[in-house]
């Protein structure tokens, strides 16, 4: 890539570095992230069914309406989750875990406290009970925390260790097993992952679902904390009231089902506020958040991150500009990235699969804003070149052939000069060193633009290029950069035009300067090939032609003084053909520098009657 192009992309690049930047520092990038990974975590639940050792124990509204009658409003009497224990018992489940605060004894029925304390401390080797880490309040020292918790110190872990806890206080000591339950939510406050364990000044506190998985024999990851790979359904879930009640029954149906289960209770009424938003709706109940990390940690298929953002972004990004620098066009560069998002969203989506989660969404939105960016950067470089474009022809084709040639998107400065048959013209002026004796500097500049802008019109009436003003001279050609077929034609229209513009410019200087004096013209014209383009530097390009048809045609102008105002070679007379409106009259051989035979050449004039006006492209 040259210096050129590496310098055109630095401000675009510059610009998207500090969008992308501000849209990381305002947390932009997690949730583009988010909001896609989302929505294929979603799409991808539906294939995967809950663990069948897992049951929910549900407190829904049923329940609380059934039971209301019997025990009240909730919070019911602890007694009956006594008696749920003590019921189930008999049927072995494996783990039985209340995501339900004990934190308060009942003031109105402390008996119902005592029986449950009993019953649950009768049972502690199953049971799981829930504690909450709070911003403030009673702080307690975590040497103070019975065994059962099981909180670990750490190397810098000290006995003034402590921190604000809602402990099971009802129970037992021995019943604080379990851990922290708190909803660990991302910035967006919807809840993705699972805490395994949560250090604090220098200690690990267990989390409730690691707590829970690894009593029901889980290894549990180094990590403090797992993504969570979500399933399509809740796992079997049971009222309570249907659970409670058909333990009363002499010959249970639903308790011996629960055998060698995991058996979660909690709530799951709106009343209760235990509802939380995770990528699968916006109020999940809390209880299906635990039974989802507990399954995946007994299963090991949590979601493993991977790093994509800036490892897919930024080479991305590269790529595109590199298109963009190699003049791929918008359209087929936007095709081409809009395929690669395709392939990419669903490389992540099959990637969860294997229990990895490669987001890709904030890679694709540094991407497409990078291409937004390149893209307005590429028009506006195209319009400044092309702009560009139409000023420098302009300069050396009538305005009207420019316009059309834009239209037709024929226009490039990029283009390399060829070889082509042309038609080529220099016309000079005689006498113009003892005219600008006579006349002050800018006389002589004013006299000149005068005559060359009026000759200039005729050229380009006759559908030619203007090559270039040389001194007093003037070079121009026919079938370059437009196709002209009749191009000697033309040619030999425009240097008799030329000759009736200058006696029409001579009448109106004599009358105003009657020393006008032998101001006069002459023009030579021949047919040849030649290259044809622009040629020049990187600052600075002209669009000429060169060759030996040129040099002929400029020692033919040489020629004309004193034989003929006009004078074209054979090449050119023949070029025009039978029908051309001209006569060619033969004004002899003549022996031109640079070659070593003679040149015949002819002086044209209009056929009688048939004298042809100008001829635009």
């Amino acid at each position: 890539m040259s210096d050129r192009a590496i310098a055109s992309l630095r401000l675009p690049l510059a610009l998207l570095a500090a969008a992308i930047a501000l849209l990381w520092l305002t947390g932009a990038l997690d949730r583009l992230d988010d909001a896609l990974g989302d929505t294929q975590l979603k799409q991808f639940a539906k294939s995967r069914a809950p663990p069948d050792d897992i049951v929910l124990v549900a407190i829904d509204q049923r329940s609380m309406e059934e039971l209301n009658e019997e025990f009240g409003a909730w919070p019911w009497p602890r007694a009956i989750h006594g008696e749920l224990i003590d019921g189930l018992a008999p049927f072995a489940p494996k783990a039985l875990a209340f995501d339900v605060f004990f934190n308060e004894g009942d003031s109105f029925r402390p008996d119902s406290d005592a029986a449950f304390r009993e019953i649950a401390k009768a049972h502690a080797a199953r049971l799981f009970f829930p504690s909450l880490l709070e911003a403030d309040g009673h702080h307690t020292r975590f040497t103070q925390l019975p065994k059962s918790f099981a909180a670990m110190r750490g190397p810098t872990g000290s006995d003034q260790s402590s921190a604000t806890l809602m402990l099971p206080l009802v129970l037992d000591m021995a019943n604080w097993r379990g851990g922290l339950v708190n909803f660990d939510q991302d910035a967006d406050g919807v809840g993705r992952h699972a805490r395994l364990w949560q250090e604090i000044q220098g200690w690990r506190l267990p989390g409730f679902a690691a707590t829970i998985a690894q009593a029901a024999g889980a290894r549990l990851p180094a990590q403090s904390r797992i993504r969570l790979n979500w399933y399509g359904r809740p796992p079997t879930t049971l009222a309570y009231s249907d659970l409670i009640r058909d333990l009363g029954q002499r010959n249970p149906r639903l308790a011996p089902s629960l055998a060698g289960k995991i058996v979660l209770v909690g709530a799951a009424s709106s009343g209760l506020g235990d509802l939380r938003p995770t990528p699968l709706r916006t109020q999940t109940p809390g209880m299906e958040l635990l039974s989802t990390a507990i399954g995946n940690l007994q299963d090991g298929d949590w979601l493993r991150d991977l790093p994509t953002r800036w490892t897919l972004g930024i080479p991305l990004l590269l790529l595109t500009a590199l298109a963009f620098r190699q003049q791929r066009g918008a359209v087929v560069v936007g095709l081409a990235l809009a395929v690669a998002s395709l392939a990419l969203i669903g490389a992540s989506q099959a990637l969860l699969g294997w229990h990895y989660y490669a987001p890709v969404g904030a890679a694709l939105a540094m991407v497409w804003l990078g291409y937004a960016v390149l893209t307005v950067q590429a028009q506006w470089q195209e319009h400044r070149e092309r702009e560009a474009t139409v000023a420098m022809f302009r300069r050396f084709l009538d305005p009207r052939v420019v316009d059309e040639l834009v239209a037709r998107q024929e226009l490039s400065l990029d283009k390399k000069p060829v070889a082509r048959e042309i038609t080529i013209l220099f016309s000079d002026i005689r006498g113009f060193t003892s005219l600008s004796e006579t006349r002050t500097p800018e006389a002589v500049v004013e006299l000149l633009n005068n005559y060359f802008t009026r000759q200039t019109d005729v050229v380009f009436q006759h559908g030619g290029t203007l090559d270039k003003f040389i001194g007093d001279a003037i070079m121009a050609f026919w079938n370059a950069p437009t196709d002209l077929p009749d191009h000697a034609r033309r040619a030999v229209s425009a240097a008799l035009a030329m000759a009736e513009e200058l006696d029409r410019f001579r009448q109106e200087l004599l009358a105003i300067e009657p020393d006008l004096g032998d101001f006069d013209i002459g023009i030579g014209i021949h047919s040849g090939p030649a290259v044809v383009g622009f040629l020049g530097s990187n600052t600075r390009l002209d669009y000429t032609a060169i060759g030996d048809a040129v040099n002929l045609a400029s020692r033919i102008e040489s020629t004309t003084k004193g034989v003929a105002r006009v004078l074209v070679s054979d090449s050119t007379r023949l070029a025009c053909g039978q029908d051309s409106g001209f006569d060619f009259v033969p004004r002899g051989e003549f022996h031109v520098k640079g070659r070593e035979q003679p040149v015949a050449l002819f002086e044209p004039h209009y056929t009688p009657g048939d004298s042809p006006g100008p001829t635009h492209t």
